[in-house]
Protein backbone atom coordinates (compact mmCIF):
# COMPACT_ATOMS: atom_id res chain seq x y z
CA UNK A 1 0.00 0.00 0.00
CA UNK A 2 1.70 3.64 -1.26
CA UNK A 3 0.36 6.27 -0.01
CA UNK A 4 0.00 9.48 -1.77
CA UNK A 5 3.60 11.34 -2.13
CA UNK A 6 1.99 15.04 -1.02
CA UNK A 7 -0.80 14.77 1.40
CA UNK A 8 -0.88 17.67 4.02
CA UNK A 9 -0.64 16.52 7.61
CA UNK A 10 -3.72 17.22 9.73
CA UNK A 11 -4.24 20.59 11.78
CA UNK A 12 -0.13 21.32 11.83
CA UNK A 13 -0.02 24.33 9.26
CA UNK A 14 2.37 22.56 7.98
CA UNK A 15 2.26 20.63 4.35
CA UNK A 16 4.87 17.38 4.18
CA UNK A 17 4.70 17.66 0.77
CA UNK A 18 7.36 20.85 0.93
CA UNK A 19 10.84 18.30 1.42
CA UNK A 20 14.31 20.27 1.51
CA UNK A 21 17.55 18.68 0.68
CA UNK A 22 18.81 15.94 2.50
CA UNK A 23 20.67 16.20 5.44
CA UNK A 24 23.86 16.73 4.73
CA UNK A 25 26.95 13.71 4.65
CA UNK A 26 28.04 12.29 8.01
CA UNK A 27 30.98 12.91 9.48
CA UNK A 28 30.79 10.34 11.79
CA UNK A 29 31.50 7.53 8.84
CA UNK A 30 27.96 6.06 10.29
CA UNK A 31 25.09 4.12 8.41
CA UNK A 32 23.22 5.90 5.85
CA UNK A 33 20.37 4.79 5.71
CA UNK A 34 17.36 6.25 3.54
CA UNK A 35 13.93 4.60 4.42
CA UNK A 36 12.56 5.28 7.72
CA UNK A 37 9.80 2.93 10.17
CA UNK A 38 7.98 4.96 12.30
CA UNK A 39 6.44 1.87 14.87
CA UNK A 40 3.81 4.03 15.92
CA UNK A 41 0.69 5.56 15.23
CA UNK A 42 -1.25 9.12 16.75
CA UNK A 43 0.27 12.15 16.60
CA UNK A 44 3.77 11.45 17.08
CA UNK A 45 3.98 9.14 13.80
CA UNK A 46 2.97 12.07 12.08
CA UNK A 47 5.46 13.78 13.94
CA UNK A 48 8.55 12.01 13.03
CA UNK A 49 6.85 12.02 9.47
CA UNK A 50 6.91 15.44 8.99
CA UNK A 51 10.89 15.84 10.19
CA UNK A 52 12.01 12.48 8.20
CA UNK A 53 10.52 13.49 5.25
CA UNK A 54 11.60 17.47 5.58
CA UNK A 55 15.04 15.79 5.92
CA UNK A 56 14.29 13.83 2.38
CA UNK A 57 14.06 10.20 3.84
CA UNK A 58 11.59 7.48 2.48
CA UNK A 59 8.84 7.12 5.09
CA UNK A 60 6.93 3.58 6.23
CA UNK A 61 4.24 3.77 8.03
CA UNK A 62 2.29 0.58 9.91
CA UNK A 63 -1.01 0.75 11.03
CA UNK A 64 -3.56 -2.01 12.87
CA UNK A 65 -7.04 -2.60 11.43
CA UNK A 66 -8.55 0.40 13.07
CA UNK A 67 -5.88 2.77 11.56
CA UNK A 68 -6.01 1.96 8.47
CA UNK A 69 -7.09 5.06 7.34
CA UNK A 70 -5.57 7.31 9.66
CA UNK A 71 -3.71 10.52 8.63
CA UNK A 72 0.04 8.14 9.40
CA UNK A 73 -0.50 6.02 6.82
CA UNK A 74 -1.48 8.60 4.04
CA UNK A 75 1.35 10.72 5.15
CA UNK A 76 3.85 8.03 4.50
CA UNK A 77 5.44 6.89 1.27
CA UNK A 78 4.72 3.20 2.15
CA UNK A 79 2.68 1.20 4.69
CA UNK A 80 1.86 -2.10 5.92
CA UNK A 81 -0.84 -3.60 8.00
CA UNK A 82 0.46 -5.48 10.97
CA UNK A 83 -2.78 -7.09 12.46
CA UNK A 84 -6.02 -6.45 14.05
CA UNK A 85 -6.62 -3.65 16.45
CA UNK A 86 -5.17 -5.14 20.06
CA UNK A 87 -1.80 -3.68 21.00
CA UNK A 88 -0.19 -7.12 21.55
CA UNK A 89 -1.80 -8.28 17.47
CA UNK A 90 -0.47 -5.16 15.86
CA UNK A 91 1.86 -2.30 17.55
CA UNK A 92 3.55 -4.52 19.79
CA UNK A 93 4.03 -7.51 17.39
CA UNK A 94 7.48 -7.46 17.41
CA UNK A 95 7.93 -10.03 14.57
CA UNK A 96 5.18 -7.88 12.65
CA UNK A 97 7.21 -4.62 12.79
CA UNK A 98 10.28 -6.25 11.57
CA UNK A 99 8.91 -7.87 8.62
CA UNK A 100 7.54 -4.57 7.74
CA UNK A 101 11.34 -3.67 7.95
CA UNK A 102 12.28 -5.89 5.94
CA UNK A 103 9.99 -5.97 3.32
CA UNK A 104 9.93 -2.38 2.43
CA UNK A 105 13.67 -1.74 2.92
CA UNK A 106 13.61 0.21 6.05
CA UNK A 107 17.03 0.96 7.30
CA UNK A 108 16.10 2.26 10.82
CA UNK A 109 13.44 2.14 13.15
CA UNK A 110 11.96 5.34 15.21
CA UNK A 111 9.86 3.76 18.11
CA UNK A 112 8.62 7.08 19.13
CA UNK A 113 6.70 6.97 22.54
CA UNK A 114 4.69 4.44 24.36
CA UNK A 115 4.74 1.07 22.86
CA UNK A 116 8.45 -0.51 21.80
CA UNK A 117 10.24 2.80 22.51
CA UNK A 118 11.24 1.35 25.96
CA UNK A 119 12.19 -2.20 25.07
CA UNK A 120 15.34 -3.27 25.40
CA UNK A 121 15.06 -6.78 23.38
CA UNK A 122 13.38 -5.11 20.60
CA UNK A 123 16.20 -2.47 19.79
CA UNK A 124 18.09 -5.89 20.38
CA UNK A 125 16.42 -7.71 18.05
CA UNK A 126 16.68 -4.37 15.49
CA UNK A 127 20.35 -4.04 16.02
CA UNK A 128 20.73 -7.77 14.76
CA UNK A 129 18.47 -7.40 11.94
CA UNK A 130 20.73 -4.40 10.18
CA UNK A 131 18.76 -1.97 11.63
CA UNK A 132 19.12 1.62 13.32
CA UNK A 133 17.44 1.51 16.21
CA UNK A 134 16.55 5.71 16.71
CA UNK A 135 17.10 5.74 20.33
CA UNK A 136 18.93 5.00 23.07
CA UNK A 137 21.22 1.82 23.33
CA UNK A 138 19.32 -1.70 24.47
CA UNK A 139 21.49 -1.63 27.76
CA UNK A 140 20.68 1.90 28.64
CA UNK A 141 16.82 0.56 28.08
CA UNK A 142 17.54 -1.78 30.30
CA UNK A 143 18.89 -0.16 32.79
CA UNK A 144 16.52 2.74 33.11
CA UNK A 145 13.51 0.87 32.48
CA UNK A 146 13.36 -0.60 35.50
CA UNK A 147 12.39 2.01 38.50
CA UNK A 148 15.71 0.28 40.91
CA UNK A 149 18.00 0.02 38.48
CA UNK A 150 17.85 3.58 37.81
CA UNK A 151 17.39 4.63 41.10
CA UNK A 152 20.66 2.60 42.00
CA UNK A 153 22.79 4.36 38.48
CA UNK A 154 21.59 8.01 40.24
CA UNK A 155 22.82 6.89 43.61
CA UNK A 156 25.96 6.13 41.93
CA UNK A 157 25.97 9.21 39.70
CA UNK A 158 25.65 11.64 42.64
CA UNK A 159 22.34 12.52 42.31
CA UNK A 160 19.96 13.47 45.44
CA UNK A 161 17.37 10.72 46.05
CA UNK A 162 14.12 10.37 47.92
CA UNK A 163 14.57 8.21 50.67
CA UNK A 164 13.53 4.51 49.85
CA UNK A 165 13.89 1.05 49.57
CA UNK A 166 15.17 -1.42 47.19
CA UNK A 167 13.31 -4.68 45.74
CA UNK A 168 10.92 -5.71 48.75
CA UNK A 169 10.23 -9.33 49.04
CA UNK A 170 6.86 -9.37 51.00
CA UNK A 171 4.23 -7.25 52.30
CA UNK A 172 6.47 -7.58 55.73
CA UNK A 173 9.18 -5.85 54.45
CA UNK A 174 7.95 -3.06 53.11
CA UNK A 175 5.41 -2.53 56.21
CA UNK A 176 8.78 -2.74 58.07
CA UNK A 177 10.16 -0.11 55.53
CA UNK A 178 7.87 2.40 55.82
CA UNK A 179 7.97 2.17 59.91
CA UNK A 180 11.68 3.44 59.49
CA UNK A 181 10.61 5.93 56.31
CA UNK A 182 7.67 7.79 57.97
CA UNK A 183 4.24 7.76 56.37
CA UNK A 184 3.05 8.66 53.47
CA UNK A 185 4.92 6.73 50.90
CA UNK A 186 4.31 5.73 47.66
CA UNK A 187 4.17 2.23 46.39
CA UNK A 188 5.70 1.63 42.95
CA UNK A 189 6.16 -1.02 40.49
CA UNK A 190 9.77 -0.85 38.83
CA UNK A 191 8.19 -1.21 35.60
CA UNK A 192 5.67 1.34 36.17
CA UNK A 193 5.04 4.44 33.83
CA UNK A 194 2.53 6.75 32.76
CA UNK A 195 1.21 6.70 36.42
CA UNK A 196 0.26 2.96 36.45
CA UNK A 197 1.64 0.66 38.77
CA UNK A 198 1.82 3.39 41.75
CA UNK A 199 -0.02 3.82 45.24
CA UNK A 200 0.06 6.86 47.40
CA UNK A 201 -0.14 5.33 51.04
CA UNK A 202 -0.43 6.74 54.15
CA UNK A 203 -0.74 4.56 56.89
CA UNK A 204 0.03 0.81 57.34
CA UNK A 205 -3.57 -0.50 56.63
CA UNK A 206 -3.29 1.35 53.76
CA UNK A 207 -0.25 -0.01 52.34
CA UNK A 208 -1.39 -3.51 53.46
CA UNK A 209 -4.14 -2.98 50.87
CA UNK A 210 -2.38 -1.88 48.28
CA UNK A 211 -0.09 -4.13 48.32
CA UNK A 212 -1.32 -7.19 46.77
CA UNK A 213 -3.00 -4.63 43.83
CA UNK A 214 0.21 -3.30 43.40
CA UNK A 215 1.82 -6.65 42.01
CA UNK A 216 -1.34 -7.42 40.05
CA UNK A 217 -0.92 -4.35 38.21
CA UNK A 218 2.85 -4.47 37.81
CA UNK A 219 3.02 -8.23 36.91
CA UNK A 220 -0.37 -7.99 34.34
CA UNK A 221 1.72 -4.51 33.17
CA UNK A 222 5.13 -5.09 33.07
CA UNK A 223 5.96 -8.82 33.30
CA UNK A 224 7.25 -8.35 36.56
CA UNK A 225 6.13 -8.00 39.72
CA UNK A 226 9.01 -6.43 41.53
CA UNK A 227 7.77 -3.68 43.93
CA UNK A 228 9.85 -1.14 46.40
CA UNK A 229 8.95 2.18 48.69
CA UNK A 230 9.75 5.62 48.17
CA UNK A 231 8.84 8.36 50.52
CA UNK A 232 5.80 10.66 49.02
CA UNK A 233 6.30 14.35 48.71
CA UNK A 234 3.15 15.53 48.95
CA UNK A 235 2.27 19.14 47.05
CA UNK A 236 4.76 18.31 44.78
CA UNK A 237 6.37 19.78 41.36
CA UNK A 238 6.91 18.01 38.54
CA UNK A 239 10.50 19.42 36.92
CA UNK A 240 12.17 17.68 34.74
CA UNK A 241 15.25 18.20 32.42
CA UNK A 242 15.66 17.05 28.29
CA UNK A 243 18.72 15.43 27.82
CA UNK A 244 20.67 14.35 24.41
CA UNK A 245 23.47 12.35 24.27
CA UNK A 246 26.05 11.61 21.86
CA UNK A 247 26.77 7.76 23.02
CA UNK A 248 30.59 8.72 23.80
CA UNK A 249 30.09 10.06 27.23
CA UNK A 250 28.71 14.05 25.81
CA UNK A 251 25.61 14.89 27.08
CA UNK A 252 24.07 18.11 26.69
CA UNK A 253 20.98 19.83 28.42
CA UNK A 254 18.22 21.77 27.03
CA UNK A 255 16.42 23.24 29.64
CA UNK A 256 13.75 22.11 31.97
CA UNK A 257 10.16 21.56 31.81
CA UNK A 258 7.34 21.97 34.65
CA UNK A 259 4.62 18.69 33.90
CA UNK A 260 2.95 19.25 37.67
CA UNK A 261 -0.46 19.61 35.99
CA UNK A 262 -1.28 16.48 36.39
CA UNK A 263 -4.44 13.71 36.57
CA UNK A 264 -3.65 10.11 37.72
CA UNK A 265 0.09 11.02 37.41
CA UNK A 266 -0.86 11.46 33.72
CA UNK A 267 0.36 15.19 32.11
CA UNK A 268 -1.58 17.21 31.39
CA UNK A 269 -0.32 20.64 30.92
CA UNK A 270 3.41 20.94 30.86
CA UNK A 271 5.56 24.32 29.98
CA UNK A 272 9.12 25.01 29.64
CA UNK A 273 10.95 26.41 31.54
CA UNK A 274 9.95 25.54 34.52
CA UNK A 275 8.37 28.51 36.86
CA UNK A 276 9.16 29.88 39.91
CA UNK A 277 12.77 27.21 40.01
CA UNK A 278 15.23 28.81 42.33
CA UNK A 279 18.59 29.35 40.14
CA UNK A 280 20.09 27.28 42.53
CA UNK A 281 17.95 24.29 41.63
CA UNK A 282 17.61 24.73 38.28
CA UNK A 283 21.39 24.33 37.89
CA UNK A 284 21.60 21.53 40.83
CA UNK A 285 19.00 19.29 37.90
CA UNK A 286 20.68 20.02 34.76
CA UNK A 287 23.80 18.99 36.43
CA UNK A 288 22.29 16.18 37.82
CA UNK A 289 20.86 14.71 35.02
CA UNK A 290 24.13 15.50 32.63
CA UNK A 291 26.25 13.81 35.70
CA UNK A 292 23.56 10.61 35.67
CA UNK A 293 23.55 10.34 31.66
CA UNK A 294 27.14 10.89 31.23
CA UNK A 295 27.91 8.01 33.16
CA UNK A 296 26.50 5.44 31.19
CA UNK A 297 27.36 7.16 27.63
CA UNK A 298 24.02 8.24 26.74
CA UNK A 299 23.00 8.29 23.61
CA UNK A 300 20.08 9.98 21.98
CA UNK A 301 16.91 12.20 23.12
CA UNK A 302 15.81 10.98 27.21
CA UNK A 303 14.30 13.22 29.81
CA UNK A 304 15.55 12.74 33.44
CA UNK A 305 12.38 13.32 36.00
CA UNK A 306 12.46 14.99 39.60
CA UNK A 307 10.12 15.75 42.16
CA UNK A 308 10.41 19.22 43.59
CA UNK A 309 9.34 20.22 47.19
CA UNK A 310 8.68 23.51 46.48
CA UNK A 311 8.51 23.99 50.23
CA UNK A 312 11.71 23.06 51.61
CA UNK A 313 13.33 23.72 47.89
CA UNK A 314 15.13 20.23 47.63
CA UNK A 315 14.82 18.39 44.31
CA UNK A 316 15.23 14.27 44.34
CA UNK A 317 15.43 11.83 41.21
CA UNK A 318 12.53 10.44 39.75
CA UNK A 319 13.28 8.38 36.67
CA UNK A 320 14.56 8.74 33.58
CA UNK A 321 12.85 8.39 30.36
CA UNK A 322 15.04 6.82 27.65
CA UNK A 323 12.82 7.86 24.53
CA UNK A 324 11.19 10.85 23.19
CA UNK A 325 8.75 12.43 25.62
CA UNK A 326 4.92 13.59 24.80
CA UNK A 327 6.09 17.42 26.02
CA UNK A 328 9.43 17.63 23.61
CA UNK A 329 7.18 20.40 21.40
CA UNK A 330 8.11 22.82 24.61
CA UNK A 331 11.60 22.46 24.47
CA UNK A 332 11.75 22.99 20.86
CA UNK A 333 9.35 25.87 20.69
CA UNK A 334 12.39 28.08 23.26
CA UNK A 335 15.52 26.17 22.22
CA UNK A 336 14.92 26.27 18.39
CA UNK A 337 15.75 22.90 17.62
CA UNK A 338 14.01 19.67 16.32
CA UNK A 339 14.64 16.78 18.42
CA UNK A 340 13.54 14.23 16.07
CA UNK A 341 16.06 15.84 13.49
CA UNK A 342 18.56 15.46 16.09
CA UNK A 343 17.76 11.64 16.85
CA UNK A 344 17.71 10.60 13.30
CA UNK A 345 21.10 12.60 12.60
CA UNK A 346 22.61 10.80 15.32
CA UNK A 347 21.19 7.36 14.16
CA UNK A 348 23.04 8.41 10.15
CA UNK A 349 25.88 8.83 12.16
CA UNK A 350 26.29 12.62 12.15
CA UNK A 351 27.58 14.02 14.98
CA UNK A 352 27.10 18.01 14.01
CA UNK A 353 23.97 19.69 15.61
CA UNK A 354 24.52 23.02 14.61
CA UNK A 355 22.86 24.54 11.45
CA UNK A 356 20.63 21.75 10.75
CA UNK A 357 19.60 20.90 13.52
CA UNK A 358 17.70 24.53 13.34
CA UNK A 359 15.45 24.04 10.85
CA UNK A 360 12.70 23.76 13.78
CA UNK A 361 9.33 22.23 14.20
CA UNK A 362 8.95 25.51 16.52
CA UNK A 363 10.48 28.80 15.12
CA UNK A 364 11.16 30.79 18.46
CA UNK A 365 14.65 28.99 19.71
CA UNK A 366 17.91 30.82 19.31
CA UNK A 367 19.74 30.83 16.10
CA UNK A 368 23.35 30.01 17.74
CA UNK A 369 22.62 26.07 18.50
CA UNK A 370 26.03 24.66 19.43
CA UNK A 371 27.57 21.72 17.69
CA UNK A 372 27.35 18.40 19.65
CA UNK A 373 30.48 17.62 19.63
CA UNK A 374 33.17 16.52 22.42
CA UNK A 375 35.18 19.66 21.99
CA UNK A 376 32.40 21.78 22.62
CA UNK A 377 32.53 22.98 26.12
CA UNK A 378 29.64 21.85 28.30
CA UNK A 379 27.06 24.42 28.69
CA UNK A 380 23.55 24.25 30.84
CA UNK A 381 21.71 24.57 27.72
CA UNK A 382 21.35 26.04 24.73
CA UNK A 383 19.88 29.62 25.36
CA UNK A 384 16.28 29.65 25.72
CA UNK A 385 13.95 31.96 23.87
CA UNK A 386 10.28 33.06 26.10
CA UNK A 387 8.08 30.68 27.28
CA UNK A 388 6.06 27.70 25.98
CA UNK A 389 3.03 25.89 27.06
CA UNK A 390 1.35 21.98 26.08
CA UNK A 391 -2.31 20.93 26.80
CA UNK A 392 -2.99 17.71 25.96
CA UNK A 393 -6.41 16.68 24.49
CA UNK A 394 -7.83 13.59 25.51
CA UNK A 395 -10.83 11.49 24.67
CA UNK A 396 -12.17 11.13 28.07
CA UNK A 397 -15.10 12.42 29.62
CA UNK A 398 -14.00 14.63 32.74
CA UNK A 399 -17.81 14.79 34.70
CA UNK A 400 -17.60 10.29 34.91
CA UNK A 401 -14.42 9.61 36.19
CA UNK A 402 -12.50 10.43 32.65
CA UNK A 403 -13.44 7.53 31.19
CA UNK A 404 -12.84 6.99 27.78
CA UNK A 405 -14.83 8.32 24.47
CA UNK A 406 -15.23 7.08 21.66
CA UNK A 407 -17.04 7.78 18.01
CA UNK A 408 -16.67 9.73 14.69
CA UNK A 409 -15.40 13.58 15.08
CA UNK A 410 -18.12 15.26 12.98
CA UNK A 411 -16.04 18.31 13.47
CA UNK A 412 -12.17 19.58 14.46
CA UNK A 413 -11.22 22.79 14.10
CA UNK A 414 -7.61 24.28 15.28
CA UNK A 415 -7.08 27.89 15.24
CA UNK A 416 -3.81 29.76 13.45
CA UNK A 417 -1.07 31.06 15.47
CA UNK A 418 -0.08 27.94 17.39
CA UNK A 419 1.54 24.74 16.93
CA UNK A 420 -0.59 21.28 17.21
CA UNK A 421 0.80 17.86 17.24
CA UNK A 422 -2.88 15.79 15.94
CA UNK A 423 -3.65 12.53 14.15
CA UNK A 424 -7.08 13.61 13.84
CA UNK A 425 -9.67 15.59 11.61
CA UNK A 426 -12.95 15.70 10.94
CA UNK A 427 -14.46 12.12 10.04
CA UNK A 428 -11.73 10.43 11.83
CA UNK A 429 -12.95 7.24 13.92
CA UNK A 430 -11.53 7.44 17.18
CA UNK A 431 -11.75 4.18 19.33
CA UNK A 432 -10.74 2.86 22.87
CA UNK A 433 -8.56 0.94 21.75
CA UNK A 434 -5.33 2.75 22.57
CA UNK A 435 -4.17 5.98 24.52
CA UNK A 436 -6.94 8.73 24.27
CA UNK A 437 -4.61 11.48 22.96
CA UNK A 438 -5.81 13.81 20.32
CA UNK A 439 -3.78 16.62 19.99
CA UNK A 440 -1.52 18.71 21.61
CA UNK A 441 -1.60 22.55 21.46
CA UNK A 442 1.62 24.33 22.01
CA UNK A 443 1.86 28.18 22.65
CA UNK A 444 5.00 30.41 22.88
CA UNK A 445 5.25 33.92 24.08
CA UNK A 446 7.77 35.98 25.23
CA UNK A 447 7.11 35.30 28.67
CA UNK A 448 5.34 32.36 30.66
CA UNK A 449 1.98 35.41 30.81
CA UNK A 450 1.88 35.70 27.03
CA UNK A 451 1.93 31.87 26.29
CA UNK A 452 -0.52 31.26 28.64
CA UNK A 453 -2.61 33.84 27.58
CA UNK A 454 -2.14 32.81 23.82
CA UNK A 455 -2.71 28.82 24.92
CA UNK A 456 -5.80 29.96 26.74
CA UNK A 457 -7.20 31.63 23.69
CA UNK A 458 -6.26 29.14 21.01
CA UNK A 459 -8.25 26.42 23.73
CA UNK A 460 -11.12 28.88 23.40
CA UNK A 461 -10.69 28.32 19.50
CA UNK A 462 -10.83 24.55 19.19
CA UNK A 463 -13.44 22.30 18.32
CA UNK A 464 -13.53 18.45 18.69
CA UNK A 465 -17.01 17.48 18.12
CA UNK A 466 -18.67 14.04 17.87
CA UNK A 467 -17.22 12.40 21.59
CA UNK A 468 -16.21 14.09 25.00
CA UNK A 469 -12.94 15.09 25.25
CA UNK A 470 -11.05 16.97 28.29
CA UNK A 471 -10.94 20.61 26.59
CA UNK A 472 -13.68 21.99 28.69
CA UNK A 473 -11.07 20.67 31.61
CA UNK A 474 -8.17 22.63 30.19
CA UNK A 475 -9.84 25.80 29.59
CA UNK A 476 -10.31 25.47 33.09
CA UNK A 477 -7.21 24.95 34.67
CA UNK A 478 -5.57 27.59 32.33
CA UNK A 479 -7.38 29.77 34.49
CA UNK A 480 -6.57 28.27 37.55
CA UNK A 481 -5.13 30.83 40.20
CA UNK A 482 -2.47 28.10 41.59
CA UNK A 483 -1.10 27.50 37.73
CA UNK A 484 -1.44 31.39 37.04
CA UNK A 485 0.75 32.54 40.50
CA UNK A 486 3.21 29.15 39.81
CA UNK A 487 2.05 27.50 42.95
CA UNK A 488 0.62 24.46 41.24
CA UNK A 489 1.70 20.88 41.99
CA UNK A 490 0.95 17.57 41.16
CA UNK A 491 -2.46 17.56 43.09
CA UNK A 492 -3.57 20.97 42.09
CA UNK A 493 -5.74 19.48 39.05
CA UNK A 494 -7.89 17.34 41.25
CA UNK A 495 -9.79 20.08 42.41
CA UNK A 496 -10.13 22.08 38.73
CA UNK A 497 -13.39 21.54 37.47
CA UNK A 498 -14.44 21.18 33.69
CA UNK A 499 -17.64 24.08 33.67
CA UNK A 500 -18.69 22.74 30.29
CA UNK A 501 -22.54 22.20 29.72
CA UNK A 502 -23.02 18.61 28.79
CA UNK A 503 -26.70 16.64 27.47
CA UNK A 504 -26.20 13.22 29.11
CA UNK A 505 -28.62 10.89 27.13
CA UNK A 506 -28.80 7.54 29.10
CA UNK A 507 -31.53 4.07 28.29
CA UNK A 508 -33.44 5.18 31.19
CA UNK A 509 -34.17 8.44 30.01
CA UNK A 510 -35.41 7.55 26.11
Amino acid sequence: MTAAAHADAPATGQPVGQVTAPATASTAGGPRFDTLLIANRGEIAVRVIRTARRMGLRTVAVFSDPDRAAPHVRLADTAVRLGPAPARSSYLDVAAVLAAARETGAGAVHPGYGFLSEDADFARRCEAQGLSFVGPTPAQLELFGAKHTARAAAEAAGVPLLPGTGLLPDVGAALAAAGELGYPVMLKATGGGGGIGMRACHSAAELADAWDSVQRVATASFSSAGVFLERLVERARHVEVQVFGDGHGYVRTLGDRDCSLQRRHQKVVEEAPAPALPDRIRRQLAESARALCASVDYRSAGTVEFVYDAARRKAYFLEVNSRLQVEHPVTEEIHGVDLVEWMLRLARGDDGFGAAGEHSAGAHGAPDVESLSPDTPITLSTKPVGHAVEARIYAEDPTHGHRPSAGQLTRVAFPPGVRVDTWVETGTEVTTSYDPLLAKVIAHGADRAEALAALADALAATRIDGIETNLGLLRAALADPDLRAATHHTATLDDVRDPSRRIDVSENSI
